[in-house]
């Protein structure tokens, strides 16, 4: 029966280690999160968040606020949870990775194989949107994944721009729309106040 045990114990470490390898999520400190300045949508808590109840329901958490206020360390910990205490799948992509990824396939004739491995994740994090415009090309086929994402599998979106400022990324009004009404259909907005973390960071340690 020990052997069983251990055998079991064995393939579940094997496949959380998997998912975190198959998430590439990047690294962040042990520190416990920072929940001070951070405003949650009414009626949800700071469970519903962390321990990914949101992917049950497929809703997207839009995460709004500046350059270093912890939306990338959040949707981090949130991805780390879900995949060692639910064995979810999580992948996380900067948008700007995200895009150069599918205009990659794109070109080399595997787009289809390409979202078809993306529709297999319950939790897709787009981090850093609005830090770059997009092309033409790219911001169609970002929309494609979050249209093919839309009521399947959860979204995180961390930015820095409020949604009017949006088109200023896709470069199409009605792109742009159709983005935004996918995204926040089943959605909270959570909103991160304060200063950067990592400028409050530096003035700590230079005093």
């Amino acid at each position: 029966m020990k052997l069983f045990q251990h055998e079991v114990q064995h393939r579940d470490e094997r496949r959380i280690n998997l998912l975190l390898k198959q998430a590439t999520l990047p690294k962040i400190s042990d520190k416990a999160f920072d929940w001070k300045d951070v405003q949650l949508a009414p009626g949800i808590t700071r469970e519903y968040i962390l321990e990914g109840e949101f992917i049950k329901n497929q809703e997207n958490l839009i995460f709004y606020g500046g350059v270093g206020t912890g939306k990338t360390f959040l949707s981090t910990l949130i991805s780390l949870n879900v995949i060692k205490k639910q064995r979810k799948q999580a992948k996380f992509y900067t948008v700007a990775s995200l895009v150069n990824a599918l205009l990659e396939a794109n070109e080399k004739g595997t787009l289809g194989k390409f979202l078809r491995q993306i529709e297999k994740i319950d939790l897709l994090i787009l981090d850093e949107l609005g830090y770059i415009p997009l092309h033409k090309q790219g911001a169609e086929l970002l929309f494609q994944v979050i249209s093919m994402c839309y009521e399947t599998k959860s979204i995180i979106v961390t930015t820095n721009l409020q949604f009017g400022q949006w088109n200023n990324v896709f470069g199409d009004p009605i792109l742009t729309e159709a983005t935004i009404d996918r995204l926040i259909h089943h959605s909270h907005l959570i909103i991160f106040n304060g200063e950067s973390h990592r400028y409050k960071d530096s003035i700590s340690f230079n005093q």
